[in-house]
Protein backbone atom coordinates (compact mmCIF):
# COMPACT_ATOMS: atom_id res chain seq x y z
CA UNK A 1 0.00 0.00 0.00
CA UNK A 2 1.85 3.02 -1.17
CA UNK A 3 1.98 6.51 0.18
CA UNK A 4 -0.61 8.32 -2.18
CA UNK A 5 -3.27 5.85 -1.66
CA UNK A 6 -2.83 6.83 2.18
CA UNK A 7 -2.90 10.14 1.93
CA UNK A 8 -6.05 10.28 -0.46
CA UNK A 9 -7.68 7.88 2.20
CA UNK A 10 -7.06 10.06 5.06
CA UNK A 11 -8.85 13.21 3.19
CA UNK A 12 -11.68 11.14 2.55
CA UNK A 13 -11.41 10.21 6.00
CA UNK A 14 -10.93 13.83 7.60
CA UNK A 15 -13.83 14.87 5.34
CA UNK A 16 -16.28 12.43 6.06
CA UNK A 17 -15.03 12.33 9.94
CA UNK A 18 -15.50 15.93 10.14
CA UNK A 19 -18.93 16.08 9.16
CA UNK A 20 -21.50 16.20 12.31
CA UNK A 21 -23.52 12.93 13.07
CA UNK A 22 -24.76 11.03 16.15
CA UNK A 23 -21.07 10.82 16.73
CA UNK A 24 -20.59 14.40 16.91
CA UNK A 25 -23.78 14.87 18.84
CA UNK A 26 -22.59 12.46 21.76
CA UNK A 27 -18.81 14.42 21.82
CA UNK A 28 -20.77 17.79 21.96
CA UNK A 29 -23.15 16.52 24.70
CA UNK A 30 -20.06 15.15 26.44
CA UNK A 31 -18.21 18.43 26.43
CA UNK A 32 -21.06 20.61 27.44
CA UNK A 33 -21.80 18.92 30.23
CA UNK A 34 -18.57 19.55 32.06
CA UNK A 35 -17.93 15.51 32.12
CA UNK A 36 -14.33 14.26 30.27
CA UNK A 37 -14.66 13.24 27.00
CA UNK A 38 -12.33 10.71 27.18
CA UNK A 39 -14.43 7.75 28.07
CA UNK A 40 -17.21 8.71 25.77
CA UNK A 41 -14.52 9.38 22.48
CA UNK A 42 -13.37 5.82 23.94
CA UNK A 43 -16.58 4.39 23.58
CA UNK A 44 -17.15 5.52 19.74
CA UNK A 45 -13.31 4.63 18.64
CA UNK A 46 -14.18 1.24 20.24
CA UNK A 47 -17.59 0.69 18.10
CA UNK A 48 -15.39 1.38 14.76
CA UNK A 49 -12.91 -1.23 16.51
CA UNK A 50 -15.31 -3.87 16.31
CA UNK A 51 -16.28 -2.56 12.48
CA UNK A 52 -12.15 -2.79 12.19
CA UNK A 53 -12.28 -6.57 12.92
CA UNK A 54 -15.35 -7.96 10.85
CA UNK A 55 -13.66 -6.38 8.35
CA UNK A 56 -10.36 -8.10 8.22
CA UNK A 57 -11.84 -10.79 8.98
CA UNK A 58 -12.71 -11.04 5.32
CA UNK A 59 -16.26 -9.44 4.83
CA UNK A 60 -14.44 -6.13 3.47
CA UNK A 61 -12.92 -8.49 0.51
CA UNK A 62 -16.25 -9.80 -0.77
CA UNK A 63 -17.40 -6.51 -1.39
CA UNK A 64 -13.97 -5.24 -2.97
CA UNK A 65 -14.54 -8.51 -5.15
CA UNK A 66 -18.17 -8.03 -6.23
CA UNK A 67 -17.85 -4.92 -8.95
CA UNK A 68 -22.24 -4.82 -8.38
CA UNK A 69 -22.00 -5.08 -4.60
CA UNK A 70 -19.93 -2.23 -4.30
CA UNK A 71 -21.64 0.16 -6.68
CA UNK A 72 -24.89 -0.73 -5.22
CA UNK A 73 -23.50 -0.17 -1.63
CA UNK A 74 -21.31 3.21 -2.81
CA UNK A 75 -24.36 4.48 -4.53
CA UNK A 76 -26.15 3.64 -1.08
CA UNK A 77 -23.64 5.07 0.89
CA UNK A 78 -23.48 8.39 -1.28
CA UNK A 79 -27.23 8.66 -0.94
CA UNK A 80 -27.47 8.54 2.42
CA UNK A 81 -24.55 11.26 2.83
CA UNK A 82 -26.59 13.32 0.38
CA UNK A 83 -30.24 13.36 2.66
CA UNK A 84 -28.30 13.78 6.07
CA UNK A 85 -26.17 16.45 4.45
CA UNK A 86 -29.94 18.38 3.31
CA UNK A 87 -31.38 17.50 6.80
CA UNK A 88 -28.16 19.15 8.24
CA UNK A 89 -28.97 22.36 6.01
CA UNK A 90 -32.66 22.28 7.15
CA UNK A 91 -32.10 21.97 10.57
CA UNK A 92 -28.77 23.64 11.25
CA UNK A 93 -29.27 24.01 15.27
CA UNK A 94 -30.39 20.62 15.52
CA UNK A 95 -26.98 19.09 16.71
CA UNK A 96 -26.15 21.69 19.08
CA UNK A 97 -29.58 21.89 20.46
CA UNK A 98 -30.56 18.39 21.51
CA UNK A 99 -27.27 16.11 21.50
CA UNK A 100 -29.13 12.97 21.83
CA UNK A 101 -27.26 10.01 23.62
CA UNK A 102 -25.37 11.09 26.63
CA UNK A 103 -26.52 10.12 30.33
CA UNK A 104 -27.13 12.37 33.05
CA UNK A 105 -23.75 13.74 34.28
CA UNK A 106 -23.41 11.54 37.22
CA UNK A 107 -23.16 8.64 34.70
CA UNK A 108 -19.67 6.43 34.86
CA UNK A 109 -17.38 6.78 32.58
CA UNK A 110 -17.75 2.78 31.79
CA UNK A 111 -21.75 3.74 31.14
CA UNK A 112 -20.50 6.75 29.08
CA UNK A 113 -18.26 4.36 27.37
CA UNK A 114 -20.47 1.66 26.60
CA UNK A 115 -23.18 4.55 25.16
CA UNK A 116 -20.38 5.54 23.36
CA UNK A 117 -19.70 2.06 21.72
CA UNK A 118 -23.59 1.82 21.02
CA UNK A 119 -23.75 5.04 19.18
CA UNK A 120 -20.67 4.54 16.63
CA UNK A 121 -22.07 0.61 16.47
CA UNK A 122 -25.23 1.21 15.53
CA UNK A 123 -24.16 3.72 13.30
CA UNK A 124 -25.39 3.41 9.75
CA UNK A 125 -22.94 5.29 8.50
CA UNK A 126 -20.19 3.58 9.90
CA UNK A 127 -21.74 0.22 7.91
CA UNK A 128 -21.41 2.13 4.53
CA UNK A 129 -18.02 3.86 5.32
CA UNK A 130 -16.26 0.25 6.03
CA UNK A 131 -18.18 -1.33 3.50
CA UNK A 132 -18.24 1.00 0.43
CA UNK A 133 -15.34 3.32 0.96
CA UNK A 134 -12.55 1.10 2.52
CA UNK A 135 -12.60 -1.22 -0.55
CA UNK A 136 -12.11 1.52 -2.87
CA UNK A 137 -8.47 2.07 -1.08
CA UNK A 138 -7.36 -1.55 -1.09
CA UNK A 139 -5.97 -3.73 -3.84
CA UNK A 140 -6.13 -7.02 -3.67
CA UNK A 141 -2.84 -7.95 -6.07
CA UNK A 142 -1.18 -5.86 -4.10
CA UNK A 143 1.72 -6.64 -1.75
CA UNK A 144 0.36 -6.34 1.35
CA UNK A 145 -2.23 -8.72 2.47
CA UNK A 146 -5.78 -7.43 2.35
CA UNK A 147 -6.38 -7.83 5.96
CA UNK A 148 -3.28 -5.61 6.13
CA UNK A 149 -4.39 -3.19 4.16
CA UNK A 150 -7.86 -3.45 6.21
CA UNK A 151 -6.39 -3.63 9.46
CA UNK A 152 -4.41 0.13 8.55
CA UNK A 153 -6.83 1.72 7.05
CA UNK A 154 -9.24 0.84 10.33
CA UNK A 155 -6.60 2.35 12.37
CA UNK A 156 -5.74 5.49 10.84
CA UNK A 157 -9.66 5.83 11.00
CA UNK A 158 -9.81 5.05 14.16
CA UNK A 159 -7.03 7.78 14.65
CA UNK A 160 -8.52 10.31 12.98
CA UNK A 161 -11.73 9.55 14.84
CA UNK A 162 -10.15 9.88 18.40
CA UNK A 163 -8.79 12.91 17.69
CA UNK A 164 -11.38 14.67 16.03
CA UNK A 165 -13.51 13.85 18.32
CA UNK A 166 -11.65 14.71 21.42
CA UNK A 167 -11.32 18.30 19.85
CA UNK A 168 -15.01 18.43 19.16
CA UNK A 169 -15.21 17.58 22.65
CA UNK A 170 -13.30 19.90 23.97
CA UNK A 171 -14.59 22.69 21.56
CA UNK A 172 -17.89 22.70 22.40
CA UNK A 173 -17.30 22.99 26.37
CA UNK A 174 -15.44 26.52 25.14
CA UNK A 175 -16.48 27.70 22.42
CA UNK A 176 -20.12 26.19 21.24
CA UNK A 177 -22.04 26.27 24.98
CA UNK A 178 -21.51 30.37 25.09
CA UNK A 179 -21.76 30.74 21.41
CA UNK A 180 -24.40 29.32 19.23
CA UNK A 181 -24.34 31.31 16.25
CA UNK A 182 -21.60 29.54 15.64
CA UNK A 183 -22.90 26.45 16.13
CA UNK A 184 -25.07 26.81 13.36
CA UNK A 185 -22.33 27.77 11.31
CA UNK A 186 -20.38 24.36 11.70
CA UNK A 187 -23.79 22.46 11.29
CA UNK A 188 -24.21 24.25 7.86
CA UNK A 189 -20.98 23.80 6.56
CA UNK A 190 -21.11 20.16 7.18
CA UNK A 191 -24.13 19.86 5.67
CA UNK A 192 -22.60 20.86 2.68
CA UNK A 193 -19.52 19.29 3.03
CA UNK A 194 -21.99 15.79 3.00
CA UNK A 195 -24.14 16.95 0.10
CA UNK A 196 -20.44 17.48 -1.62
CA UNK A 197 -18.74 13.88 -0.92
CA UNK A 198 -22.09 11.83 -1.48
CA UNK A 199 -22.42 13.92 -4.89
CA UNK A 200 -18.75 13.17 -5.97
CA UNK A 201 -18.93 9.79 -4.83
CA UNK A 202 -21.82 9.41 -7.03
CA UNK A 203 -20.10 10.82 -10.03
CA UNK A 204 -17.09 8.64 -9.67
CA UNK A 205 -18.99 5.58 -9.60
CA UNK A 206 -21.49 6.15 -12.21
CA UNK A 207 -18.37 7.92 -14.55
CA UNK A 208 -16.73 4.59 -13.37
Amino acid sequence: MNTTTLVAFLAVDLLLVFTPGADWAYAITAGLRDRSVVPAVAGLVAGYAGYTLLAVAGLVVIVANSGTLLTALTLAGAGYLVWLGWGVLRQPAALTASAQGAGPAGSSAGRVMLKGVGTSGLNPKALLLYFSLFPQFIDPAGGWPVATQTGLLGSLHMTVCAVVYLAVGVLARTVLRTRPSAARAVTRASGALMIAIGLFLLAERLAG
